[in-house]
C-alpha cells in the first residue's frame, strides 16, 4: 500500500498542473497510525467537495468496547467523535485557501439532538471518520504544498485529537453515551408505564431563540417541574449526578396514554412543551436541556398544510359529501385545503403505524378541529362536510389504541373529550382534569356531536413504481437537498415544510434518496406503503446507512446521511407530485 509519503511526492509532481491532475490522489495511503482513503475528487474547486476517509485500528483508538456495546451506545459514541473530530477541525485546520471550498475540512456534525450518521463508523476493529476536504487550487491550478498541509499534516493532527480515545476527554464522552443509552432505555419503558412521554424534572425546555435550538439562558429560566399528580419515577441503566450524588432513577411528569389537552395563557409555554415532546423523539446532548424529554417513538406531529398534494387517501371519517360528488374514500387533489390538508395528514401517519397525534392549534384548521354550537346552528350538518377532530379524537384512542396531545389555548370544547388537562404557568405545568371537567360540567356548550358513523377500517394504498422517477437529464437519478425541508427529486419538488419533526439536512437528503431506494428494492406495484417503508427501515438497520448512496460500492465514502424515521419518508413520498398510489 503506498504511503503518506508516496501523497507527498504525488502532489509535489502535480503542483501547479490543471486541476483534474487531483485525480492522481484517488486510492488509499498508509500512515502509521492510519489508513487515508482518498475515496473521491471534487471536479473543481467550486463543487462539492472531496470524499476522504481515515481508518483507525482500535489497536491504536482504543475506544472501548463497552461504548459500543448496544445500538443506543454506538450510535452515542459515533456521535460523541463526531464532535469531538468537528472540534479537532475547527482547531487544527488553516481555512480557506485558494478559490472556491479550497482548504476546508469538515464532517456531517449534528446539532442538539444525537443521530446515527454517516459520518463515522465505530466497530471491533476500526473507528472510520468520513471528511469532505476541499482541495485548493487558484483559479483550476492545483496547489499542492497547500494540499500536503492538509492531507500529510492537518489530517494526522485531526486525528491524534480528535479520534485516539486516550487524547478526547473521556470522562465527558462517558457521559454522553450514559445519557444517551438512559434516554432510549426511558422510551423502551413508556408503552409498558402507560405513558406516551417523559420531561424530566430540571428540564429546561425554552430555547434561546427562534434562530437558534440551544438552550435558554439567564437567571429569569424557569427549570421544569412535574405536578405531583402527574410525577413518575423511572429506572436509569447508567446511574447520573444528581445533588453530588449518583442516583439510578429520573422523576419527571408523564403523559398517559389517551387525549391530553395543554392549555395556558399566551407566552406561558404551552407550544414550548408541545414543541420539546416533538423533539424527544430524538436523544439529546448532554447540556441541552431536554435529554430527559423523552416521547414515544411513535409520535408525530400533525399540521394543516394548506397546497400540498393527497392521492388516494380515505378521509371519509373526516370529510364527506364535498361539492359537485367529489369522492373522498378514493380523495386526490393538487391543492388541499387546510382542512383536508391535516384529515390526510392524520390517516397517512396512522397507515405506517403513528400511535400519538401531537397537534396545536395554532397550525391547525380551525374547522378541522371545531365547530362550536352557534357554528352548527347557521351551517347545518347537511351543508358541512367536514366532521371534527373534537368528535373524532376520543374513537381514535378507544377503538385504534392512538393517543393525542394537543394544545388548546381557546377552545373549551375540547374538555369535554380530554383524560388529562395540563395547564402551563408560567412555564411550569399544574394537572387541572378535575377543574376541567367540572366547567364542563357546568357551562355546557350545547354543541351536537357530528359522528354519523364511526371512523372507517384504515385503508392501506399501494405505491405505483413507474410514477417515482428519480431521473434528470442524462442522469438515473438526481437528488439534490435544497435546505430541511425541500428534496429535488429528479424534475419534482418535494416540500417538506409540514413535515416538522426532521431536524438536520443530513436526515431530509436520507429521506430523499430512501425514496430512490424503496422505488428501487421494493415498490413494485404490490407492496404496501407501510410494508414498503418497514422493509427500507430493517435493511438501514442490517446494513448501515451507507447503502442509501445511489451509487453505493462497499468501502467507499457514501456521502452524508442521517437516519430519518420511516413516518418521515412516508410523510415525503406522499408529497412527491408525481407518486401514484391504488388502494389495497
Amino acid at each position: 500500500m503506498p504511503t503518506i509519503e508516496d501523497l507527498r511526492r504525488t502532489l509535489a509532481r502535480i503542483d501547479g498542473r490543471g486541476y483534474k491532475a487531483y485525480k492522481d490522489l484517488e486510492g488509499s495511503y498508509h500512515h502509521h497510525q492510519f489508513i487515508l482513503f482518498v475515496d473521491h475528487v471534487q471536479g473543481d474547486p467550486f463543487a462539492s467537495p472531496s470524499k476522504v476517509r481515515v481508518r483507525i485500528s482500535q489497536s491504536v483508538a482504543n475506544v472501548p468496547q463497552a461504548f459500543f456495546a448496544n445500538t443506543a451506545r454506538r450510535v452515542a459514541v459515533q456521535d460523541f467523535l463526531i464532535r469531538t473530530t468537528h472540534s479537532a477541525i475547527r482547531h487544527v485546520s488553516q481555512g480557506h485557501r485558494g478559490m472556491g471550498k479550497s482548504g476546508l475540512i469538515s464532517i456531517d456534525v449534528g446539532g442538539q439532538e444525537v443521530l446515527e450518521r454517516t459520518a463515522m463508523l465505530v466497530n471491533h476493529e476500526w473507528v472510520e471518520a468520513r471528511l469532505q476536504v476541499g482541495l485548493p487550487a487558484q483559479g483550476r491550478t492545483v496547489l499542492g504544498r497547500q494540499a500536503e498541509a492538509m492531507l500529510c499534516q492537518e489530517i494526522p493532527q485531526i486525528v491524534e485529537q480528535g479520534l485516539l480515545w486516550g487524547n478526547i476527554p473521556q470522562r465527558e464522552g462517558k457521559q454522553f453515551v450514559d445519557w444517551v443509552e438512559n434516554q432510549e432505555h426511558i422510551r423502551h419503558q413508556l408503552d409498558s408505564l402507560g405513558l406516551v412521554a417523559f420531561i424530566g424534572d430540571g428540564a429546561t425546555l425554552p430555547r434561546a431563540s427562534g434562530a437558534s435550538d440551544s438552550p435558554l439562558a439567564g437567571k429569569n429560566v424557569r427549570r421544569f417541574q412535574s405536578p405531583e399528580s402527574l410525577r413518575v419515577t423511572i429506572p436509569i441503566p447508567n446511574p447520573i449526578e444528581q445533588g453530588g450524588k449518583p442516583v439510578g432513577s429520573l422523576t419527571g411528569m408523564g403523559i398517559p396514554k389517551g387525549v391530553t389537552l395543554i392549555v395556558g395563557g399566551g407566552y406561558h409555554g404551552k407550544s414550548t412543551l408541545l414543541r420539546a415532546l416533538e423533539r424527544g423523539i430524538y436523544p439529546h446532548v448532554p447540556g441541552d436541556g431536554r435529554e430527559f424529554v423523552v416521547a414515544s417513538q411513535g409520535a408525530v406531529k400533525i399540521r394543516a398544510e394548506d397546497g400540498r398534494r393527497i392521492e388516494q387517501v380515505d378521509i371519509s371519517g373526516f370529510i364527506t359529501n364535498l361539492p359537485f360528488g367529489q369522492n373522498t374514500t378514493q380523495f386526490c387533489t393538487d391543492n388541499a385545503s387546510g382542512s383536508t390538508s391535516q384529515a390526510a395528514t392524520i390517516l397517512e401517519a396512522l397507515e405506517v403505524g403513528a400511535t400519538v397525534l401531537l397537534l396545536d392549534e395554532d397550525t391547525s384548521a380551525t374547522n378541522f378541529m371545531v365547530r362550536d354550537a352557534r357554528m352548527q346552528a347557521l351551517v347545518i350538518k347537511a351543508h358541512e362536510p367536514i366532521t371534527p377532530f373534537l368528535d373524532r379524537v376520543r374513537e381514535l384512542f378507544q377503538t385504534q389504541g392512538v393517543s393525542s396531545v394537543l394544545v388548546m389555548g381557546g377552545c373549551g370544547d375540547y374538555f369535554d373529550v380530554a383524560d388529562t388537562v395540563i395547564m402551563m404557568r408560567e412555564y411550569l405545568p399544574l394537572e387541572v382534569t378535575v377543574e376541567a371537567q367540572q366547567i364542563a360540567r357546568s357551562h355546557e356548550t350545547h354543541r351536537c356531536m357530528e359522528v354519523a358513523s364511526s371512523m372507517p377500517s384504515l385503508a392501506h394504498r399501494i405505491p405505483l413504481p413507474e410514477s417515482i422517477d428519480p431521473s434528470r437529464g442524462r442522469r438515473e437519478v438526481k437528488i439534490d437537498t435544497k435546505g430541511i425541508d425541500l428534496i429535488v427529486f429528479g424534475h419534482e419538488a418535494i416540500d417538506l415544510k409540514g413535515v416538522e419533526q426532521l431536524v438536520d439536512i443530513s436526515q431530509t437528503r436520507a429521506v430523499g434518496c430512501a425514496i430512490q431506494l424503496a422505488a428501487e428494492r421494493f415498490i413494485d406495484g404490490k407492496a404496501r406503503l407501510c410494508d414498503v417503508v418497514e422493509d427500507v427501515g430493517r435493511l438501514l438497520t442490517v446494513e448501515g446507512l451507507d447503502v442509501l448512496d445511489p451509487f453505493y460500492r462497499p468501502g467507499r465514502h457514501p456521502g452524508n446521511f442521517a437516519r430519518p424515521r420511516s413516518y418521515e419518508i412516508a410523510a415525503a413520498l406522499n408529497r412527491l407530485r408525481t407518486v401514484r398510489m391504488r388502494q389495497a
